[in-house]
């Protein structure tokens, strides 16, 4: 098989932008469950009782709705970015490596936006900002966690290139 680590870049970052269209889709199709979870962790009100954070709590509905669709936006362009770069990076799998790195760049592209959604967005800022570990109910941290996990080492196996030996292999 000619360039199997191409194939398999390619691979994680459909599967990626899978999980990523999904999950929008996911978010509109039970747009009211999942907009309650951000109504929760913004208004922090399932945190633990006489929590010294309270003062960062955000108790205004149309800041939720913002919130909620700035989410589902951010996950659609995820998924967008994903799934046009691993397509990119199937068509260009047998071409120059100048060229596979220019179709890399839509996978980095991707994976950075995953990482400023799961970590940043769900981990940094609805964790630790509105405290969502607190929450026994709301709280979507060791998920996000491992998707941002998920990501790093997606990033980092798209970083690879593949050996000598194995790019100029027959056959």
């Amino acid at each position: 098989m000619k360039h199997p680590l191409r194939l398999l870049q390619a691979f994680t970052l459909f599967s990626a932008g899978l999980f990523g269209l999904f999950v929008f889709l996911g978010n509109l199709m039970d747009y009211d469950s999942n907009y309650q979870f951000v109504r929760h962790v913004l208004s922090m009100d399932t945190t633990f009782e006489g929590n010294a954070l309270m003062w960062r709590a955000i108790t205004i509905p149309w800041v939720w709705t913002a919130a909620y669709i700035g989410i589902i936006v951010a996950e659609a362009v995820f998924a967008v970015l994903a799934l046009v770069g691993a397509v990119k990076l199937f068509l260009c799998r047998d071409a120059s490596d100048a060229e596979y790195n220019r179709a890399r760049t839509w996978g980095y592209a991707a994976y950075a936006l995953g990482f400023a959604i799961w970590f940043l967005g769900f981990i940094v800022i609805g964790s630790e900002w509105f405290a969502m570990w607190q929450s026994s109910i709301w709280n979507g941290k060791d998920t996000a966690m491992g998707i941002v996990t998920l990501w790093a080492g997606f990033a980092v196996l798209l970083a690879l290139n593949e050996p000598a030996s194995a790019s100029v292999a027959k056959e």
